[in-house]
């Protein structure tokens, strides 16, 4: 933890892909506290925003694949043996979190790979169930990639905004007390998906 701890600490192109790529499997990274502080620097030109959403969404992709992978092969056996392991309760995993992830992934098919990267407590297992039911692996990466996109451009447009009105000081307390609003805004964007899904499902009338 204490070099995550320096990661947080100092954010560029590479740790923002190495912290996402850690939050996409199950190493406990809040990615509010990645995307959004860089986001506010690069409002003050210590980097471009566009790359910090580019990274943290290629890191997001690789990690996601990585669980998407180890699930593929391993096989639900293992994957509920390491969450019951000692390792996987430091990861913060447990056997519950990890049925959520699949009840998610069942109720909602494979459009539940995009959805479910923005929804927290779903957001970093999605890609598990979508392994173990062999989702076609290109699919999952499309939809992964526009979940994750959606999820980073949300975190850097408050870390902007923040910018012009909180000292850097501030800054951490302030985003975890914004996560009301960022809950609020991800329920819109499911439900925005959610509607896409169903009127282009439904048949259309001749």
């Amino acid at each position: 933890m204490n070099i995550i701890s320096s990661l947080l600490n100092n954010l560029n192109y590479g740790t923002i892909l190495l912290l996402m790529l850690l939050e996409s499997t199950v190493v406990p990274v809040p990615s509010e506290l990645v995307v959004a502080p860089a986001a506010y620097h690069a409002a003050s030109g210590n980097l471009n925003v566009f790359l910090i959403v580019l990274f943290a969404t290629i890191g997001a992709d690789i990690g996601a694949s990585i669980n998407y992978f180890v699930a593929l092969y391993v096989g639900r056996p293992v994957i509920y043996r390491f969450a019951k392991s000692r390792l996987g309760r430091m990861c913060l995993l447990n056997v519950e979190k990890v049925k959520h992830s699949e009840r998610y992934f069942d109720n909602h098919g494979v459009v539940a790979t995009l959805t479910g990267r923005l929804i927290p407590g779903v957001r970093h297992l999605i890609s598990i169930p979508a392994g173990l039911a062999r989702m076609n692996y290109w699919k999952f990466l499309l939809y992964t990639t526009i979940g994750a996109g959606c999820w980073h451009v949300v975190l850097a447009l408050l870390g902007w905004y923040l910018h012009s009105i909180v000292p850097e000081d501030q800054l951490g307390n302030t985003i975890k007390q914004y996560n009301h609003y960022i809950v609020i805004t991800i329920i819109a964007i499911v439900l925005v998906g959610v509607l896409y899904v169903i009127f282009k499902k439904k048949p259309s009338k001749n």
